[in-house]
């Protein structure tokens, strides 16, 4: 699967600084097998700096991805902030074992930004995603009334006093355990 919009032709570039704009929406992500998302808008910047034998890229990403809260399940748009820097060079063959490097063969003219935008964005997601209303206490939600309701229920208060069916060898680790010493 190659995303031919994400192609970055270098071949024909100048010595230094130049900037690549990208959108990235739902199609691309599932374009990746991705599916977690309920909407995607999301923009990258690639500056890519050619120099006479290798080139830095500097990515950053932004936007908003809809995705449902991991406890109650509502959706909420999560916000997306995230950079990555890539340094290209030329080699005898191509090699991306590198997060950080990309190894091109000489004569190649042009390479695909697209899977490194991928994995930029997904891996700077939370692992838990939680609605912001959950935090502040503002999310009205049936789940969380149910949770609420099974929390009081299941909690015991034990009044009883009684202690004569406790084994008395706990009393000295009581006495520790309340001991100020």
């Amino acid at each position: 699967m190659e995303l031919k919009e994400f192609n970055i032709a270098f071949a024909g570039l100048k010595q230094g600084q130049h900037e690549f704009f990208f959108e990235l929406d739902n199609a691309f992500f599932e374009s990746f097998g991705f599916d977690e998302f309920n909407t995607a808008a999301a923009t990258a910047t690639l500056v890519l700096e050619k120099r006479s034998t290798l080139m830095d890229l500097h990515i950053e990403g932004g936007g908003t991805v809809n995705v449902n809260c991991d406890v109650t399940n509502e959706p909420f748009d999560l916000p997306i902030d995230a950079a990555m820097d890539i340094v290209v060079k030329f080699g005898d063959h191509f090699n991306d074992d590198n997060e950080d490097i990309l190894i091109l063969p000489h004569g190649e003219y042009q390479f695909n930004i697209a899977q490194y935008l991928y994995e930029m964005i997904v891996l700077s997601l939370p692992f838990k995603r939680t609605h912001p209303g959950l935090k502040d206490g503002t999310l009205k939600s049936e789940v969380l009334d149910k949770l609420e309701e099974l929390k009081l229920s299941n909690t015991r208060v034990d009044t009883t006093e009684d202690n004569s069916d406790i084994d008395p060898r706990w009393d000295a680790l009581k006495k520790l355990k309340t001991d100020n010493n």
